[in-house]
């Protein structure tokens, strides 16, 4: 498994916990990747480890699909649950 090697950024709430579900599930990034894109998520690997590691900014429409994936509410993936 490979470690971050750069500190978490403060760019979006829900890079966290996206990794904590993930991980929880026992899924890879490129597994992730693969089931946002055939919900319709247009996103790149690079942008999905950016968002995982609070890198980039999540477009309002962004947190439905990792939701859905893992069976979270778009509350906790903004920390309000």
């Amino acid at each position: 498994m490979k470690t971050r090697k750069l500190e978490l950024g403060d760019r979006n709430l829900m890079g966290a916990r996206v990794t904590r579900a993930r991980k929880r599930q026992g899924m890879k990034q490129v597994e992730l990747l693969a089931k946002l894109q055939v919900e319709g998520a247009e996103i790149s690997s690079p942008a999905l480890s950016l968002l995982e590691g609070q890198k980039r900014p999540v477009s309002d429409k962004e947190p439905d699909a990792p939701a859905d994936i893992r069976n979270e509410s778009v509350d906790w993936l903004l920390g309000r649950a």
